[in-house]
């Protein structure tokens, strides 16, 4: 146990250095070339965050593991916009562009309506699957989404502070890349020693996916985003978790069921239906209060919901 449990530590401070690295490159990068840290969190951050789900799902869909593949992306989508969300929002109030209230919130919710119809099969009685179509079609609108970051890229505008750290292109790439790469490798030290961790202690496959490896693979999402809260790069802190929802159910689960068709099991549903409810919740939580803001109130409700979740989750397989 003592093992795992060093391991695990080396992974959590490769992720928190990762980010810091991360946060640093693409704030920089985005004020290097006149781009807005929004643009940057919706791609580059989105991205090198995922790359944990990404790796999980494409073993567990070639291996067979068609519940931990599910578990793994449902249960990452909620943890990022419920607890990381959550977290940020608690640290500083979370002032939202215009774009993301109308377009990227609503497409997060888009993809999760999406996943609910095509996995569940409604038209095919007793069929329960994502096929390697509906992976095309998931990969087709990653592909419509890529295309409406460009001409966010082509129109957007970001000033850049006179007393704005600058730093020269090869260190920005490489602080990038470095922090990419600490994520990575981190996420998966973290998410390979829980299971162990858990398997040791007796916890339930489903457990271990809906938990400990959808908080693995979201631990670069945290520790990006609360670095970036911490910072004040708020485009960066939401524009990663909600990239990252984006991403994990277009392109993450779009190439997990091409690799190989994905068996559903509609119990995920009601995880499905937290996610969607989470989503609304934010969406309209930018028209109380203070507009276009999450507020640190509404932060809080999204963690008791997720933490509300959680014991229910628990202690229906106690």
């Amino acid at each position: 146990m003592f093992i795992p449990l060093l391991w695990l530590t080396l992974g959590l401070v490769l992720l928190i250095k990762g980010a810091d690295w991360l946060v640093d490159g693409a704030s920089a990068l985005a004020k290097k070339f006149n781009v807005s840290d929004l643009a940057i969190g919706l791609t580059i951050v989105a991205f090198g965050t995922s790359a944990p789900e990404l790796v999980v799902n494409v073993m567990g869909s070639i291996e067979g593991h068609h519940e931990i593949v599910f578990a793994n992306i449902i249960g990452s989508n909620n943890f990022n916009l419920l607890v990381i969300l959550g977290i940020s929002g608690l640290i500083t109030p979370l002032l939202v562009q215009s774009s993301t209230v109308w377009k990227e919130i609503p497409l997060s919710l888009l993809a999760a309506v999406l996943l609910f119809f095509l996995a569940n099969d409604f038209w095919t009685p007793d069929s329960y699957s994502v096929s390697r179509v509906d992976g095309f079609i998931f990969l087709a609108l990653f592909g419509a989404f890529l295309y409406y970051v460009y001409k966010q890229l082509s129109s957007d505008s970001a000033e850049v502070p006179s007393e704005e750290k600058t730093y020269s292109q090869l260190k920005i790439w490489g602080f990038i890349v470095v922090g990419l790469a600490g994520l990575v490798l981190g996420g998966r030290l973290v998410v390979n020693n829980a299971i162990e961790i858990a398997t040791v202690l007796g916890i339930s496959e489903k457990i271990i996916g809906l938990t400990i490896i959808a908080a693995g693979t979201s631990l670069p999402e945290l520790a990006t985003s609360i670095v970036a809260a911490m910072r004040k790069n708020v485009d960066i802190a939401v524009g990663n978790i909600i990239g990252s929802n984006i991403f994990n159910i277009f392109l993450i689960l779009g190439i997990s069921s091409l690799v190989n068709p994905i068996q559903y099991n509609p119990s995920f549903n009601s995880e499905l239906y937290l996610l969607a409810a989470g989503t609304l919740f934010l969406f309209i939580g930018m028209f109380t209060g203070e507009k276009r803001k999450l507020d640190r109130w509404e932060a809080g409700v999204l963690l008791a919901l997720f933490l509300a979740y959680t014991i229910f989750l628990v202690s229906k397989e106690l």
